[in-house]
């Protein structure tokens, strides 16, 4: 061989070698895994931007021998309200207007009333998102996984509910969106919530808070029964 043939084939490898390189420079690299506490800071971020939020939910429980599974649209307004609208059962909600709990079904004999400080519904996990959002304030034993579909399991157990709740599992996209909760009692009930169509500070239409109890149906103070 030459030493011009050698000259070109040796330039020829070398431009290769560069190509090579500069392929792998651009080639994106693996999405890597947050821990916990990376995570639990997005879903801060994500929520304490926002003044209101609305979406779908399906809610399934099975305990106490006990098995149903029912849905509606969730409205959220800080600070401190909520409001779960089912469809399925129509004519079920259950409001918290920053003061008291209500819970009322088309039909009942009563409405239950509650104050909002002494809530203990298994809906009431979803209150961190209600007011200034520190996850890990709210959890103890903050744990994750890598779930389907590309998003994360942050689970851990809820401060001042170790009593009744095991764990709580969130299922949260890499953003920090919560698409679901699933709620471990002691007793081995299981609760959960899945999220689809989060509209982000959506309009609230005026007294969306404001629950009035009908015509002639008392209100009685307590919980109501699972």
């Amino acid at each position: 061989m030459t030493e011009d043939s050698q000259s070109v084939r040796g330039g020829r490898l070398l431009l290769a070698a560069v190509a090579l390189w500069a392929g792998l420079l651009a080639a994106p690299l693996p999405a890597q895994t947050p821990d916990a506490h990376t995570l639990a800071q997005k879903v801060d971020r994500h929520y304490n931007k926002l003044h209101s939020l609305k979406a779908g939910f399906v809610e399934s429980y099975n305990g106490l021998g006990v098995k149903r599974t029912e849905s509606g649209t969730l409205l959220l307004e800080k600070p401190g309200r909520m409001r779960w609208d089912y469809s399925s059962p129509a004519g079920k909600i259950f409001l918290l207007d920053g003061k008291y709990a209500w819970f009322y079904h088309q039909g009942d004999p009563q409405v239950q009333r509650m104050k909002a400080k002494e809530l203990d519904d298994l809906r009431s996990p979803l209150r961190f998102l209600l007011g200034h959002t520190e996850l890990e304030k709210e959890f103890n034993q903050l744990t994750l996984k890598p779930a389907a579909n590309g998003e994360f399991t942050l689970t851990g157990v809820p401060k001042g509910q170790e009593n009744r709740i095991q764990q709580v599992s969130l299922s949260v996209r890499p953003d920090g969106a919560i698409t679901g909760i699933a709620i471990e009692e002691i007793d081995g009930a299981m609760t959960t919530f899945s999220f689809t169509n989060e509209a982000a500070n959506t309009a609230v239409p005026p007294n969306s808070f404001r629950f009035t109890p009908p015509a002639g149906v008392p209100v009685i103070d307590g919980m109501p029964p699972v």
